[in-house]
């Protein structure tokens, strides 16, 4: 690593993993930005390269590794940084590859960039290696005012399921105050945000923690203190979900749709992970949220394959998952961690097994998704337009709905960064079809 210059110090930031670490990710470039550097988005052009890692899953610490190698390959002289939850597990195991400069677990990040500071301070040299090596730049970070925020309203979880690793890496649950976090939100739509997802481990367990306030009355404050053009929460547990909470989704602003993680659908593999629900009362959820807002989205999580899920339970949980009719689901196989009572757990499901009922699971999930939008077809929705594809005809963008549907429109104008109302037409692989109405 060259010493450092009086030019303005370069930072690109790569993000692994949830919401929550994109959160995290906002702050991060808002902090360096502060102190004088400047975000860019190629790892070439960078000094300091951050990577805000996830270690959810076995899968999640092999990308991390990949893309520290990848971008020290890249940029030999860059100070490579990890950070967030696999340095909070492993920081060991991090610190001992040659490609990482720096390794900040979650504790520390509020001290990420005086870390980063004091290392280029000291100028230590790092191994080169071949430049040439491919790697998924940084979003652009210049941007994270715009368009989509994450918010985080609450960090860490006390639940502690069996098979998760998160409270090891993010703590106990502790909210963050109202008024925080309306200023944080009136600065984002300042800086141009039109929708705001709020953010956090768990949710529905906001403000436990504070005086007088839960999720509902927090909701509230939001709407009535900020005017964001849409409000998106972006998970909650099935056990959660009550009439007073779903109430406020008469308001136009908060977007119809719900991330219910279901984990397992049958009932004896959610009391091995230490759910707090069965499968009833996921099910009377569901129908509580499609009673109260109709054509909402319900998106969910299913792991396959937790130890002691023989084929019974695994038919189980596909059926129960089938009945549901989920508009979108991500599908995992079990991973183990280290550090989680499900390392213990006797009959592991073979890897080959994992992914029989992984595709089996996902073939599935896959005719809802589709289903879904294909309901949708003739309907009016709000827009937020992200970006277009422009060819040789007229520019072709790309958005989500309020619910959560991507769709595809030609138009001739520029609506990056706007909401407009959209007519459904068509379904084209993953995405709809729209037309924008005036």
């Amino acid at each position: 690593m060259t010493a450092p210059t009086n030019r303005q110090p370069t930072v690109a930031i790569q993000t692994h993993g949830c919401k929550l670490n994109q959160a995290d990710t906002a702050q991060l470039a808002r902090r360096f930005a502060q102190a004088g550097y400047l975000l860019v988005e190629s790892v070439a052009q960078a000094d300091v390269y951050v990577l805000n890692t996830c270690t959810v899953t076995a899968g999640a610490d092999s990308k991390a590794r990949q893309a520290l190698r990848a971008a020290r390959r890249r940029n030999p002289d860059a100070l490579v940084v990890a950070t967030g939850c696999y340095p909070q597990r492993a920081a060991d195991e991090l610190a001992a590859l040659p490609a990482v400069s720096l390794v900040v677990p979650n504790t520390d990040k509020e001290r990420l960039v005086a870390l980063v500071d004091d290392a280029r301070a000291a100028a230590k040299p790092h191994p080169s290696g071949n430049n040439d090596a491919p790697i998924a730049d940084a979003p652009p970070t210049q941007n994270w005012g715009r368009l989509r925020a994450m918010v985080k309203i609450q960090e860490g979880c006390n639940q502690v399921c069996a098979y998760c690793i998160v409270p090891k890496v993010r703590g106990r649950e502790r909210s963050v105050p109202p008024e925080t976090l309306i200023r944080q939100i009136n600065r984002e739509v300042s800086q141009g945000a039109q929708e705001v997802v709020l953010t956090g481990t768990q949710l529905g367990s906001y403000g436990f923690d504070l005086p007088d306030i839960n999720l509902t009355g927090l909701l509230r404050r939001l709407l009535a203190k900020t005017d964001v053009t849409r409000l998106r929460v972006s998970s909650l547990q099935a056990q959660e979900i009550n009439a007073e909470l779903l109430d406020l989704w008469q308001h136009p602003r908060l977007c119809p749709h719900f991330h219910l993680p279901l984990q397992s659908g049958s009932n004896s593999v959610l009391t091995a992970m230490r759910r707090r629900y069965d499968t009833a009362q996921f099910a009377n959820s569901a129908e509580l949220i499609r009673n109260a807002i109709p054509h909402a989205g319900l998106t969910t999580d299913i792991i396959v394959g937790f130890p002691g899920e023989g084929h019974a339970e695994f038919q189980e949980s596909l059926d129960f998952a089938d009945a549901m009719r989920f508009s979108d689901a991500h599908v995992f196989p079990y991973s183990v961690r280290p550090g989680t009572s499900a390392a213990h757990l006797p009959y592991h499901v073979g890897d080959r097994e994992k992914r029989e009922r992984m595709n089996q699971m996902l073939a599935m999930t896959a005719g809802h998704f589709r289903d879904f939008r294909r309901q949708s077809l003739g309907q009016t929705r709000p827009v937020l337009w992200e970006s277009a594809n422009r060819g040789d005809g007229l520019p072709v963008w790309s958005g989500l709905t309020d619910n959560y549907i991507r769709v595809a429109a030609p138009h001739p104008s520029e609506l990056r960064n706007t909401v407009t109302q959209a007519r459904l037409l068509d379904l084209s692989a993953q995405t709809v079809t729209a037309q924008v109405l005036p």
